[in-house]
């Protein structure tokens, strides 16, 4: 399955409502426009709303009946507003517009109206790459600077989600280090031992961990065989665990701009999918964004 695959499937679930924090924004709407005419949600927008109309009037989307637009004075109520907005049920899914993630994320974590789930949110990013026939989901790119064991067992817990949710089932996921060895000076690979061993335990569920390993041997079928690393997940990878975010980011960024990958990424581990795009990200992948997180949904909708 690919990404193109994906965003037309989603557009065959019931519609989601999406909520989307300080939408004043020309880019903003311009995606809301190509979102609604791919049948990929309804909108709630949350911002200044005479700006907002503008845009709306402009693009030919000021009687479209999906779209609601609720005022708000500055980003930090647009913030709180959307989010509430998901936890009142109103909206299924949450995006940020124009605004600070950390504004963002401060409304989401707050105790009294916000979407924390569990203890850890994690970014898992969804990878159509030349050459391979399958999805890549790499994580965490985003949130977590630095996860220690447990966080990374949630961390792990929010990327099967993600992939089961996209049909990946019974996902395999490679913890990756730069050895496919435990090397007692580097604490990624024991991490990654630890994490295969709980695993095997059924202590981490749905999925198949088999750890360290390399990159080139987690990906690579050829790779494994040539270096002797056996196992269901040497070469067979769908989820990349990274130990820090600055390994996450840098594949991420690797993979986008020296690969040419097709991508789409989400916030895991809320009470609802949120959608956490950026300027440099292009209009497909904010698509494949929000296709994403209403597989999530409505995934997570079977489960409740």
């Amino acid at each position: 399955m690919n990404l193109q695959e994906i965003m037309e499937n989603a557009s065959a679930y019931k519609k989601k409502t999406i909520a989307i924090a300080a939408a004043d924004d020309e880019r903003v709407i311009d995606m809301v426009k190509e979102a609604i005419n791919n049948q990929l949600g309804e909108f709630r927008l949350y911002g200044n709303e005479e700006v907002i109309r503008s845009f709306l009037t402009s693009k030919g989307l000021n009687e479209i009946s999906s779209i609601k637009v609720i005022p708000a004075r500055d980003v930090k109520e647009s913030a709180r507003l959307s989010v509430m907005s998901v936890r009142e049920g109103k909206a299924d899914l949450l995006m940020k517009g124009m605004i600070p993630t950390s504004v963002l994320m401060k409304a989401v974590l707050n105790r009294e109206y916000g979407l924390r789930k569990g203890k850890v949110l994690s970014h898992v990013a969804a990878f159509e790459v030349p050459g391979f026939k399958r999805l890549f989901f790499v994580s965490d790119s985003a949130m977590n600077i630095a996860p220690d064991l447990q966080q990374k067992v949630e961390i792990t817990n929010n990327s099967v989600e993600v992939a089961r949710s996209m049909g990946v089932i019974n996902p395999k996921v490679a913890p990756i280090s730069a050895v496919e060895v435990v090397n007692p000076d580097m604490s990624a690979t024991i991490d990654a031992a630890a994490l295969s061993q709980m695993n095997k335990r059924g202590q981490i569920n749905h999925c198949v961990i088999d750890g360290p390993l390399a990159l080139d041997n987690a990906i690579s079928v050829d790779a494994a065989n040539y270096k002797g690393v056996g196992g269901e997940v040497a070469g067979r990878a769908d989820i990349l665990l990274v130990p820090t975010v600055e390994t996450g980011n840098i594949l991420y960024k690797s993979l986008v701009y020296f690969a040419g990958a097709k991508v789409g990424g989400i916030i895991a581990g809320a009470k609802a999918p949120i959608i956490l795009t950026s300027r440099a990200d292009t209009a497909a992948s904010k698509l494949y964004s929000i296709a994403i997180a209403c597989h999530v949904s409505e995934y997570q909708s079977t489960l409740a």
